[in-house]
């Protein structure tokens, strides 16, 4: 059998990104041909603020062979429908972006055409209210899309857990793959003579030799800042947010299924529910407030006694101008950080392991994979970007400093398009590799208070009885398939409850 060049994998650094590539790598690689090792600290904390996911996690499992009772019981997890968006567009104002279709398409275009013009002829459901995963949020139920279930679109869903559990459990699942771990701290790495990473040096004097590190330290960036100083694109000129500062708490009720955002004097808070305990975080920008007035008011405003002391976290939002160079691939916090509005840092490190193990090299580092890497993961965190940029810039609210700067902030050219596109036809004509699609767009930008002045034309062809009709029966079937859903505890509790919740 032909030796691999490329056979001596070594990951820097642990928590989630380090731990799901290390469980990724141990299942689809393996360790017959491979020697994987995860190199990390107990020393070293990690950030553990994304402890909410999206749909295309679901994948992520699938591909690895998770169960999935098992998984939501091991990291006390809830289901997650969507995300409530609370005092957004102005205060007293909620909306509700949920995972899952609105209505069904039809006639080659999305259903939100025909219910724009339903809506400009009088009609006086909002689209929420054809849309099965908001409406079974609003009644805190959940169920799977059972097996059998003919022409009903699966119920989309994600998960609300544990960040540390999840570690934990994907180090479990690692291991028992052959993923060798090695305790300790990384101080340096030393290159070769062709100016590869050839070895990662602990603080015992320990060295770590491989052929291909994957960067997972976190913000620093240990190998692939401070080995190759690839630079780093600061946007916090539209994403000014550069604090958090997060708590947990005791659960005072029964989980809701989704998370909810709500917006603040200068930022906005997160409230995660999992089965044990309510996760809390206060996002803000210092230039608009302290870190202790924001700590203040995050304590005011939880629902339940604290589980433990407030934390700070500091970060600049924004990305690497390279994340594979040479023999070096940074993943997770190292590579770029977009504030966690969209629940979508999980999903960016679950992109960067599939387009490595798409593009993982053979007997040599190919350039124009490395380069097909770097654009195509720039394109991720440049489109997750103006998702985000559109939450603050498209609202009503004038009533704080930071309100009034980010509704005027100049934006990127290619948000600036998608809105005038959609204020005119109610799309933004979304690329079939973009994360967030027409209905996303839809849902936040008409939950801001952006209403497309027009429609597609195709939506004018059938008559206006048949318009009703079939808006009708959506309206009918969804309303049917809520009824028969359980409470979101319940399903928990018949399915998948963990067996302590501590």
């Amino acid at each position: 059998m032909q030796k691999n060049a490329i056979k001596e994998i070594v990951i820097v650094g642990g928590g989630t990104a380090g731990w799901m590539t290390a469980a990724a790598l141990g299942k689809i690689l393996g360790t017959d041909l491979y020697t994987i090792t995860l190199v990390e600290s107990e020393q070293i904390g990690t950030v553990g603020v994304g402890e909410a996911t999206i749909p295309m996690i679901m994948l992520y499992n699938s591909v690895l062979g998770i169960n999935e009772d098992e998984f939501v019981r091991e990291t006390n997890a809830t289901f997650k429908l969507g995300i409530e968006f609370a005092d957004w567009r102005r205060l007293g104002h909620s909306y509700f972006h949920p995972f899952g279709k609105l209505g069904v398409d039809m006639d080659g275009i999305g259903f939100v055409h025909y219910w724009l013009r339903w809506a400009k002829q009088g009609g006086s459901l909002g689209y929420a209210s054809f849309n099965a995963e908001t409406q079974a949020a609003r009644e805190q139920k959940f169920m799977r899309t059972p097996e059998g279930a003919g022409a009903l679109p699966n119920i989309n869903y994600a998960f609300q857990f544990d960040a540390a559990r999840y570690a934990a459990y994907l180090r479990r699942f690692a291991e028992k793959r052959g993923v060798r771990r090695i305790e300790g701290k990384v101080v340096r790495a030393e290159q070769d003579d062709a100016g590869d990473i050839g070895s990662i040096v602990m603080e015992d004097g320990r060295r770590v030799s491989g052929d291909l590190f994957v960067d997972c330290s976190g913000f620093r960036g240990l190998l692939i800042e401070e080995v190759f100083a690839t630079g780093y694109d600061d946007w916090s000129h539209w994403l000014p947010v550069n604090r958090a500062v997060a708590v947990p708490c005791e659960k005072n009720a029964p989980p809701l299924p989704y998370t909810r955002a709500t917006a603040r004097e200068a930022g906005w808070q997160w409230r995660i529910p999992l089965q044990h305990r309510t996760g809390n975080g206060y996002v803000f920008c210092t230039e608009f407030t302290s870190e202790d007035e924001a700590t203040e008011k995050l304590m005011s405003r939880l629902d339940g006694a604290p589980l433990a002391d407030p934390r700070i976290l500091r970060f600049v939002t924004g990305v690497r101008r390279k994340t594979w160079v040479r023999n070096c691939v940074a993943i997770g916090l190292s590579s770029g950080f977009l504030e966690p509005l969209e629940s979508t840092s999980i999903h960016l490190i679950q992109v960067a392991i599939a387009k490595l193990l798409a593009m993982f090299p053979r007997d040599r580092i190919d350039r124009s994979m490395v380069a097909r890497y770097n654009d195509e993961m720039r394109f991720e965190y440049d489109n997750v970007r103006d998702f985000l940029i559109a939450h603050y810039y498209v609202t009503e609210r004038n009533d704080t400093p930071f309100w009034r700067y980010v509704s005027s902030m100049a934006i990127p050219d290619a948000l600036q398009e998608k809105l005038e596109l959609f204020s005119q036809r109610g799309e933004v004509m979304a690329k079939h590799n973009d994360l967030f699609k027409e209905t996303s767009w839809f849902a936040v930008l008409a939950g801001q208070g952006l209403m497309p002045e027009s429609y597609h034309p195709v939506a004018d062809v059938i008559s206006d009885d048949e318009l009703r009709l079939r808006l009708s029966r959506i309206r009918t079937g969804i309303t049917e398939r809520v009824a028969q859903m359980p409470k979101h505890e319940a399903f928990i509790e018949q399915h998948c409850a963990a067996a302590a919740l501590t």
